[in-house]
């Protein structure tokens, strides 16, 4: 408890806009005095969002012996009230500011040696690389495994140890709760720190992906050579001696046998000679006009005598302009 009003007993319940001014009041002082702190910020009423951060926040609602302060603690979250959280290989520290500035320490055991093999041994093979483990993309087998009560990577309730400098004589206070959904807050952005708080190389997990080869076939499945030769027949050689080289000169022979029984490749029958195909030539223009018309009925029929042609009158013989008028024209004199 803590005194209050000149004597001792609760101090009074805060808002959720008092706390949250009281938390941005203590880190503006860290920061005055040179201490930056790592607060924890969550927007709306989702605490976690990520694979990480849910599978965290999941495990620790699964346990009874949380779950009566576990309420609390996600309203003392959502408030900003955890101003600062580091995590380190076993532990967490955080201050939590409520009716006042509170210490919270918890420790979390690490994983044994022989849980931390089986678990490699059971998830070679299903991690590919290390961005789908912290992206938290692998299969369900390998996700299931590593998420498993009690012999997972989560801690049990039996693995976990925690202090809080409250007044409150709870085994977890609700500072103590705000901080755990504090960590899966964290797991979101940085998800390496869980294996950094078991104190578990991620490396290990992914290189044992690599290095876990099958193993070897029973010698009982495998066939002898007089068990091969026996089943299809055949007198197999056993000594492990390389086959004899040929010589040059049976090269020489096989390659001139080939080619004695060769047959020549027959040439190709001569090409019979191909004369040039007279183009069409068209007709020119005299001698179209010179080609013979079709009689009509103004020209003579064939066979007959051709129209003879009036030879022109002189110009003695043509009458005068004046007879052809009906004038009588004077007449000449003939010379004797």
């Amino acid at each position: 408890m803590s005194a209050w009003s000149g004597g001792w007993g609760w101090a009074p319940r805060k808002s959720v806009a008092d706390r949250r001014a009281d938390a941005e009041r203590h880190i503006a002082d860290a920061a005055r005095r040179g201490t930056p702190l790592s607060p924890v910020r969550v927007t709306g009423r989702t605490i976690a969002r990520t694979f990480w951060g849910k599978a965290w926040c999941d495990n620790l609602e699964r346990y009874r012996d949380f779950a009566y302060r576990l309420e609390r603690g996600r309203s003392y979250l959502r408030s900003g009230s955890v101003i600062d959280l580091q995590i380190a290989a076993g532990k967490v520290a955080a201050q939590v500011s409520g009716s006042d500035l509170y210490d919270v320490a918890i420790q979390i055991d690490v994983v044994a040696s022989a849980a931390w093999r089986a678990i490699q041994r059971e998830c070679a093979g299903g991690i590919a690389s290390r961005i789908d483990l912290l992206a938290g993309t692998l299969s369900e087998p390998v996700m299931a495994r590593l998420c498993a009560d009690r012999t997972g990577l989560f801690p049990a309730p039996s693995a976990i140890q925690f202090s809080c400098s409250c007044p409150d004589y709870a085994a977890m206070c609700k500072h103590v709760a705000a901080v755990m959904y504090g960590v899966g807050a964290r797991l979101d952005h940085a998800p390496e720190l869980l294996f950094t708080l078991r104190k578990v190389a991620l490396e290990d997990l992914v290189a044992s992906a690599v290095t876990e080869l099958p193993a070897a076939p029973a010698a009982s499945r495998v066939l002898a050579s007089e068990g091969l030769g026996a089943l299809f027949g055949l007198e197999l050689d056993t000594t492990g001696a390389p086959p004899p080289a040929r010589s040059s000169k049976m090269r020489t022979s096989a390659s001139s046998k080939r080619a004695r029984t060769t047959p020549p490749a027959p040439e190709p029958a001569p090409r019979a000679p191909t004369t040039p195909t007279p183009r069409p030539t068209r007709a020119t223009p005299r001698e179209l006009v010179a080609a013979p018309r079709k009689p009509t009925a103004a020209s003579p029929a064939a066979g007959t005598a051709p129209l003879r042609r009036r030879a022109p009158i002189a110009a003695a013989q043509r009458e005068p302009r004046a007879t052809r008028r009906g004038a009588v024209a004077p007449t000449r004199a003939r010379s004797r």
